[in-house]
C-alpha cells in the first residue's frame, strides 16, 4: 500500500511539473525565463529545506508518522486552495512560439550572411549547422542517469562505509539541498549573458559534475574526517551546479520542444533517473562504491560530450 501511494504521489508530482513550466514560460518574456524559473525553484527548494528540518524535528520529538502525514496532507490542501485562487492561465499563448520563431529567424539570418560572404569571395570563419536536438535529448538522459546512479546508493555509503550516524547523513543531504537553493539564488541574479550562454553553461556543469563525482573516489578508498569533509563540500558544489543546470535546461527545452511536447523533458529526465536508481545499487552491491563513483563520472562525461555537440550546432 505504501509503495502504491508513493508511486501515485510521484505520478502527480511529475504531472504538475510540465504545466508549471509552460505557465512560467508563457507569463514571462524570453529574457526573463531564467530569472523566473530560478525564482520558482528557489521558493520550492526553500520549502523543501524547511520541510526536511520540520520532519526531522517532529521525528526527533517522538511525533508519530501519522501526525507527520496529516501535516503533509494539510499543507497540500492549503497549496491546492492557493493554486485554485491565484494561478490563472495567461491571456494569450504565444511566448514559446515566438521564442522558437526567433531561433528559426536567427538560423536563417546566419545562413543568408554566409551566402553573401561566399558570393563576395570573403573568407568564412564559421559553418552553418542545424540545431542538433537529439544530442541535447541524449545529454539529458545521460545526465539524469549519472545522477541516479550516484545519489541512490549514496546514503548507504555514508552510513556504512564512512560509519556516519543517520542524523549526520540527514544533515549532509540537507546541506546539499541548501547548496541547490544558493544555486537558484545565484541564477536568479544573473542574466543569460552573465551565465555565459545557456548551452555553454549546461556543458560546463556536466563536466564539473563528472570531476566532482570522480573526486568522491578519494572518499571510497580513504576513510577519515578530512575525506568526509571533502565529500560534504563536493555535495554542496553538486547541489549548486545542478540548480544552474536545471534552470538552463528548462529554458532550452521551452524553445527546442514543440508545442504540446513540453512533457518530453520530464520523460527524458525520469527515464534516465529510473535506470540510474537501478544501476547504482546494483554496481555498489556487486563491485563496491568506488565503481559506482567511477561509472557515474564516466556517464557525466558522456553527457558533457552530448551537450558539447549540441552547443556547437
Amino acid at each position: 500500500m505504501l509503495i502504491a501511494i508513493y508511486a501515485l504521489v510521484a505520478v502527480f508530482h511529475v504531472a504538475h511539473d510540465t504545466p508549471k513550466n509552460v505557465l512560467i514560460a508563457e507569463w514571462h518574456s524570453r529574457e526573463e525565463w531564467e530569472r523566473s524559473f530560478a525564482s520558482y525553484e528557489l521558493l520550492t527548494e526553500l520549502g523543501a529545506l524547511i520541510g526536511l528540518v520540520l520532519g526531522f524535528s517532529m521525528s526527533l520529538y517522538g511525533l508519530s508518522g501519522s501526525i507527520i502525514l496529516l501535516l503533509c496532507s494539510a499543507l497540500n490542501i492549503i497549496a491546492f486552495v492557493f493554486s485554485a485562487v491565484l494561478v490563472v492561465d495567461p491571456p494569450m499563448i504565444f511566448e514559446r512560439g515566438l521564442a522558437g520563431m526567433e531561433r528559426t529567424l536567427s538560423y536563417a539570418q546566419r545562413g543568408i550572411t554566409l551566402m553573401l560572404r561566399r558570393a563576395e569571395d570573403q573568407p568564412l570563419t564559421e559553418r552553418l549547422k542545424g540545431e542538433n536536438a537529439p544530442a541535447y535529448f541524449i545529454g539529458l538522459i545521460l545526465f539524469s542517469l549519472a545522477s541516479g546512479t550516484f545519489f541512490t546508493p549514496l546514503p548507504v555509503f555514508f552510513s556504512r562505509n564512512l560509519a556516519l550516524a543517520s542524523s549526520v547523513v540527514f544533515a549532509i543531504f540537507t546541506i546539499n539541498t541548501a547548496g541547490g537553493a544558493f544555486g537558484y539564488y545565484y541564477v536568479r541574479g544573473r542574466t543569460q549573458e552573465g551565465l555565459g550562454g545557456e548551452k555553454h553553461a549546461v556543458t560546463r556543469i556536466a563536466l564539473i559534475r563528472s570531476l566532482l563525482v570522480f573526486g568522491m573516489i578519494i572518499a571510497a578508498v580513504s576513510v577519515s574526517m578530512l575525506t568526509t569533509a571533502l565529500a560534504v563540500v563536493m555535495l554542496v558544489l553538486m547541489g549548486f551546479a545542478y540548480a544552474v543546470f536545471l534552470i538552463n535546461t528548462l529554458s532550452i527545452s521551452m524553445e527546442v520542444l514543440p508545442q504540446g511536447k513540453a512533457g518530453l523533458f520530464n520523460v527524458l529526465i525520469g527515464v534516465g533517473g529510473a535506470v540510474g536508481c537501478l544501476l547504482g545499487p546494483l554496481i555498489a552491491d556487486t563491485y563496491g562504491f568506488m565503481y559506482v563513483f567511477l561509472a557515474a563520472s564516466v556517464i557525466f562525461l558522456l553527457s558533457f560530450v552530448a551537450f558539447r555537440i549540441f552547443a556547437s550546432s
